[in-house]
């Protein structure tokens, strides 16, 4: 189980992402891809194109954190790549729901974001 403060900034790069990348090719794709910084401290997830796999990077002060969660049944809800839009972020607890194989789509009401 993946226990997050609410703080966290979670990224989600929507679409497929090659997952035989590793540490330094999924900091690429958060840099170049997602427009952000993979040594900020933020969650980056990534889901293979069939969906059964996830991988999250992430940064803790002192080297790179690699996950990976492998579904032996079943897909993960992900949303399609859009080129205006390849990263959604997420709250803590969308991500503890998408990983626990709920349907996860965000939708928020103008103005209305946690501060």
């Amino acid at each position: 189980m993946l226990t997050l403060s609410p703080a966290v900034r979670i990224y989600l790069a929507a679409g497929a992402t090659d997952l035989r990348k590793g540490f330094d090719g999924l900091a690429g794709v958060a840099r170049e891809v997602l427009a952000r910084d993979p040594l900020s401290g933020a969650l980056f997830v990534f889901a293979n194109a069939r969906r059964t796999r996830i991988r999250v990077l992430t940064w803790d002060g002192t080297g790179m954190w690699l996950m990976t969660k492998r579904l032996e049944k079943g897909t993960f809800a992900w949303p399609s790549a859009d080129a205006t839009a390849p990263c959604v972020t997420l709250r803590a607890e969308e991500l503890a729901a998408l990983l626990g194989g709920l349907h996860v789509e965000v939708k928020r009401r103008p103005g209305f974001e946690r501060r």
